[in-house]
């Protein structure tokens, strides 16, 4: 491939953060759960929306690793994206249809659909990353995929909130609220448009990966090879220590990270913050997360990867700390705009690491376990605030619980020996073939 196709390629896979993070901005963080709280509202609106997010989290965990271990076979990393695109951009489209207190069922199987079509395209969003970068650029590449992301979901998001708060008066004959609800709709419904369009250069300029098969899986069924794979990497999975270690690690950090994210409009709903703040807070998070993202991709050439990753989890620490007294709308400014300052380099630099460790010949199959600890992020801690709240009353108490993922996440991540890690991955591509 000449040097100008591969950075359209690099180009491409950017794009498609830019696209799909409309979905985390605007359905999963902002617009969602403030229109499910303020007009789809339940007497336990916020212990189900926990519910939801969880329930619709952990279905595409499960699904993850299996789908990765069939696609690396079949070497059909794209198929199985495309796939995933469509249930989410028709899921995000129906959302328009959520108009009353009665479609709080409706509300919550969409959420379900669109998480599994946003998770699932990502498991082979991120399985195509150490094919597009080469080695020595992975951390840069990732970092500027986030940054393209929180920059476009970030821009659509601005016209939704100004969609939100000025497209009322455009329908002078229509109540307030009535009109407000409308342009929430619509919002959700762009989503869908946005992500669609920008989807298309991947797929138009990135290539699927060289298929690499076991000896011996030459004439194997794709579903039985599927599932075998993924035993075998849960059996032996121990034999890339580190690679296992940080797994470990990310699964218990970003728990963390993945409550905040997921969880701080509801939360912040809840404790009676203005929606003009909430979303206002949201959208400034975008685009300060940006450039920092890029910083943080930067960071390990002087710090090392895994002390850049320490660094973001105990600001992380801090803001749980500070979090549990908030009270006043600037409290919930101050602390989202430190969230923005080590939310992309944080997950960045995970993902980098994650592409480092693993055997590119079962990028799809390991990005499976990877993506199970990630979206177990958004399962186990939106479930405990769930939980926490309904026996206790007190939502503060669940942001107070997250210190224990970030301090433990540190420790486990510290046992992790890199260095070792690529050598092992190298060892196990070296033994692949190429068909």
């Amino acid at each position: 491939m000449s040097e100008a196709l591969r950075k359209k390629a690099i180009w491409a896979w950017t794009m498609y953060d830019w696209g799909n993070s409309a979905f985390a901005t605007t359905v999963m963080a902002a617009v969602l759960p403030n229109y499910f709280l303020a007009y789809i509202a339940t007497t336990e609106s916020l212990a189900l929306w926990g519910y939801t997010v969880a329930i619709g989290s952990l279905i595409a965990a499960l699904l993850s690793p299996i789908l990765g271990s069939i696609a690396d076979f079949r070497g059909s990393k794209k198929k199985f994206m495309a796939f995933f695109v469509v249930i989410g951009v028709l899921s995000t489209a129906l959302m328009f249809l959520i108009q009353r207190p009665g479609d709080w069922l409706l509300a919550c199987i969409l959420y379900i659909t669109g998480t599994i079509g946003f998770a699932g395209s990502l498991v082979f969003y991120d399985a195509l990353l150490p094919h597009v970068a080469n080695e020595d650029e992975i951390d840069a590449v990732s970092s500027k995929g986030y940054a393209m992301g929180y920059i476009g979901g970030g821009l659509l998001l601005l016209i939704n909130v100004l969609m939100i708060f000025f497209g009322p008066k455009l329908l002078p004959g229509m109540p307030e609220e009535q009109a407000t609800a409308l342009m929430m709709r619509l919002s959700l419904a762009s989503v869908a448009v946005w992500w669609a369009v920008f989807s298309i250069p991947i797929f138009r300029y990135v290539r699927e990966p060289q298929r690499k098969i076991q000896p011996g899986e030459e004439n194997i069924n794709v579903i039985r090879v599927g599932f075998a794979r993924f035993f075998q990497a849960l059996r032996h999975i121990r034999k890339f220590r580190d690679l296992f270690t940080f797994l470990l690690a990310f699964f218990i950090y970003s728990n963390g990270i993945g409550t905040i994210i997921t969880m701080a409009v509801a939360l912040g709903t809840d404790l009676g913050f203005g929606t003009l703040v909430l979303i206002g807070t949201l959208l400034l998070v975008q685009f300060i997360a940006a450039p920092f993202a890029i910083l943080f991709g930067n960071l390990p050439k002087r710090l090392g990867i895994k002390r850049t990753i320490y660094l973001s989890l105990l600001v992380y620490t801090g803001i749980a700390i500070i979090g549990f007294f908030m009270t006043k709308d600037w409290h919930f400014i101050l602390l989202g705009v430190a969230v923005a300052t080590v939310q992309g380099g944080s997950q960045a630099l995970s993902r980098s690491l994650m592409g480092q460790l693993m055997p590119k010949s079962k990028s799809a199959e390991f990005y499976g376990f990877f993506s199970v600890s990630e979206k177990f992020n958004t399962v186990i801690g939106p479930l405990v605030f769930a939980v926490v709240k309904q026996m206790t009353g007190n939502s503060r108490l669940a942001i107070i619980s997250l210190v224990v993922f970030f301090l433990v996440g540190i420790f486990v991540l510290s046992r992790v020996n890199i260095e070792r890690g690529i050598e092992n991955a190298k060892a196990e591509d070296a033994r692949m073939i190429a068909v």
